[in-house]
């Protein structure tokens, strides 16, 4: 009976030291913490923390209070003491896991004020998942009676076992070390690797996986092993430029490129933008000695052709652009000839990075470009498609009609 009693008052009083516990740890504690506005308490005072300690204290407290109850069985005293024990383990380690998640939490609170991204997601699943396995060694111990060094020599034997069944986990926290190591990848970063099938912004890096938001709004999932044993672009360096690349090329036509005679080029002349290009040719052309004029007659040695002017209009063009970045790469050039054409290639940096204000600019560039390219008395190189076929072969079908040089059934078809 005396242990009956006994029994029921230390679960009383298990009970009432939780309030006092709550009433203490969360309304007292939490004063103290907003009066100190430090990370340290942020971190080990956070409210989740005393939560989970305020649900460790009963069990405490039953454990110091079974040595006091009276005539109480030892069979019975030692089932009781352990499972106190073992409960005790389990709340320490969510307590544990609530200090490493209130220490993630503050990290990424305090990158995201320094503008920066660094994660520390997958240390802290690292460090939940070894406290798993000891708190499962221990609790294991503790219902079994046994000493948790034997328990871990026991393990010792199953380590090839544990290698293979925590393979990728070991690969992923090699690799996220690696990454995090030579700030390889962070939140928010552009990556692209084809693959996957992922291009788009990390939202998430953990010890096994990294999510990628790809653009049209589904995730993809990549081991973190993968990021290095497979290569991907990140983008990280072109959105903090505040820059980013055009590197383009309109295809012109072979057919339409040709010398400018005189009167041609005086049309072009009064064009702003050659102004300058054209006196510096002027220039050159009247530093040249008069043995050099006769021996290339007929042709002028500095002879212009339009796709020449057309070229420096679009570099002239570039350089008073206001979407383009002056003090960086800037270059107007002709590629090596092939069967779609002589590539005109523009080679510059938008003054932002952001997509929409870069496609714009991009997009006028080359809408202005092809507008003026009749001006310069050339076109784009197009393949011809089924009714240009059509239209060319129409004049020699009706010719042939005409000379009577079909059947009378071909003539009616």
């Amino acid at each position: 009976m005396q242990s009956i009693v006994g029994l029921v008052l230390l679960a009383l009083l298990a009970i009432a030291s939780r309030y006092l516990a709550q009433f203490f740890l969360q309304r007292v504690v939490r004063r103290v913490r907003l009066g100190l506005a430090a990370n340290w308490a942020e971190i080990l005072l956070h409210d989740k923390v005393m939560r989970r300690l305020t649900q460790t204290v009963p069990w405490l407290v039953v454990q110091i209070g079974m040595a006091d109850i009276p005539h109480l069985p030892a069979r019975l005293h030692g089932l009781l003491l352990n499972l106190a024990v073992a409960v005790s383990i389990v709340l320490v380690l969510r307590t544990f896991n609530a200090l490493l998640d209130a220490m993630n939490e503050t990290h990424d609170r305090k990158e995201k004020r320094k503008l920066s991204t660094h994660s520390i997601k997958s240390y802290v699943q690292l460090c939940k998942l070894l406290a798993v396995l000891v708190a499962a060694v221990l609790i294991m111990a503790t219902m079994l009676d046994r000493s948790p060094l034997l328990l871990l020599s026991g393990l010792g034997a199953l380590s090839a076992v544990l290698m293979l069944v925590f393979k990728d986990t070991i690969l992923s926290f090699t690799a996220g070390v690696q990454l995090g190591s030579n700030d390889m990848i962070r939140v928010g970063d552009w990556v692209e690797m084809p693959q996957v099938g992922a291009d788009g912004f990390v939202i998430d890096i953990a010890l096994n996986i990294v999510k990628v938001q790809n653009w049209d709004k589904t995730i993809t999932t990549i081991p973190t092993w993968k990021l290095m044993s497979d290569s991907f672009k990140n983008w990280r360096g072109m959105s903090q430029s505040g820059v980013r690349r055009i590197r383009r090329a309109l295809r012109i036509d072979a057919d339409t490129i040709r010398v400018l005679d005189a009167t041609q080029l005086e049309q072009l002349s009064r064009i702003a933008l050659l102004k300058d290009f054209l006196a510096e040719k002027r220039a050159q052309t009247a530093a040249l000695p008069a043995s050099a004029m006769a021996q290339s007659a007929p042709f002028h040695p500095l002879q212009l052709t339009n796709l020449e002017l057309l070229r420096a209009y679009a570099f002239a063009y570039l350089n008073v652009h206001p979407g383009i970045q002056h003090d960086t790469y800037l270059l107007a050039r002709t590629l090596e000839p092939t069967t779609e054409g002589v590539p005109l290639e523009l080679y510059c940096y938008t003054s932002t990075s952001i997509w929409v204000e870069y496609e714009n600019i991009q997009g006028s560039i080359f809408d202005h470009l092809i507008g003026v390219l009749p001006e310069f008395g050339l076109r784009l190189y197009q393949r011809p498609s089924g009714s240009d076929v059509l239209s060319g072969l129409r004049p020699l079908a009706q010719g042939s009609l005409a000379q009577g040089s079909l059947g009378p059934r071909e003539a009616q078809n």
